[in-house]
């Protein structure tokens, strides 16, 4: 009788050390998501997704409103877009090229030549390559606050392990529903219906990833929704800000089939300055994923859906 107490006694204990373990740590969901994000930029690379994008430009209050910007400004902007994951240079840092073929509705004639250069001539300083693709996915921006970070996947950057160590991570909460959700855009793809670990980030580092036109640093921070399970980001937040300009973008990520990945469906964005008397804002949504190949200039992206 005692030697059968003893035998549920160990089986208990280990059934309890068993359901002890089911409960990650930080540290080990944030090494999911690092892990998540070096196969998501790996499967990505190869997949073109639609963006349709847009953009306005609007007076911060009443007596603004009675005046318009510059006769050179353009207050409101539709794009259309394939979107890719790339490489610039030779560091093997991923980039996120927007190559616009639609601006209101007007075709863009130049893009198959555009598209070619940018990937079958890599300059050799791969910061070069890096920030010529940054700024062609910017060319179409509105407003006077200049930018090119305004690509969905930029803020998974952060977890991927060469970058993380520039920045704190924190537990804010956990669960699931509205209740995790309440303070992002108000749009059915930013909801969770599984249990989510929404960790906070903040950059610590000088030189900072995120800079302005003079070089000074823009420290990031913002928020990441995690499924604790699996490492994969359902939602981000990012923000970027000093005491004259602050930004910020929304990203909510689906499922996709075709890659077994969360993806991004929709963006929103915001910017202003304390010197511009105008909040630029923008709304993108994802679509059509499929598979590209850039092989031929005269093709230009050649698309195998």
């Amino acid at each position: 009788m005692n030697r059968a107490l003893a035998f549920v006694t160990v089986v208990l204990s280990l059934f309890g050390i068993v359901l002890h373990a089911k409960e990650p740590s930080l540290k080990t969901v944030l090494a999911s998501a690092s892990a998540y994000v070096v196969r998501f930029e790996h499967d990505l690379s190869g997949i073109a997704a639609e963006e349709h994008y847009t953009q306005a430009v609007e007076p911060l209050d009443a007596r603004t409103s009675q005046s318009s910007p510059s006769a050179l400004d353009v207050t409101h902007r539709q794009l259309r877009s394939d979107l890719l994951l790339v490489q610039g240079g030779r560091s093997g840092e991923y980039v996120q090229f927007r190559d616009v073929f639609e601006v209101d509705g007007q075709p863009v004639r130049d893009r198959s030549d555009r598209l070619f250069l940018l990937f079958t001539q890599p300059t050799d300083a791969s910061a070069t390559q890096t920030r010529r693709i940054a700024d062609e996915s910017a060319r179409y921006n509105i407003g006077q606050i200049v930018r090119n970070i305004n690509v969905p996947v930029l803020p998974l950057r952060f977890l991927d392990p060469s970058d993380r160590w520039r920045f704190k991570f924190s537990l804010k909460s956990r669960g699931e529903g509205p209740t995790v959700t309440a303070d992002l855009p108000q749009s059915t793809t930013f909801r969770v219906s599984t249990e989510v670990w929404v960790i906070e980030y903040r950059e610590t580092e000088s030189h900072t990833m995120i800079r302005t036109t003079g070089q000074q640093d823009l420290p990031s921070r913002g928020r990441f929704w995690i499924e604790p399970s699996t490492g994969r980001v359902l939602m981000s937040e990012f923000i970027a800000e000093n005491s004259n300009v602050h930004s910020r973008i929304d990203v909510s990520y689906q499922s996709e089939p075709l890659l077994d990945l969360y993806v991004p469906v929709e963006m929103h964005e915001t910017y202003t300055d304390r010197t511009y008397p105008y909040r630029i804002t923008g709304t993108a949504t994802y679509s059509n994923y499929r598979h590209f190949d850039v092989s031929d200039r005269h093709e230009g992206t050649k698309v195998t859906k």
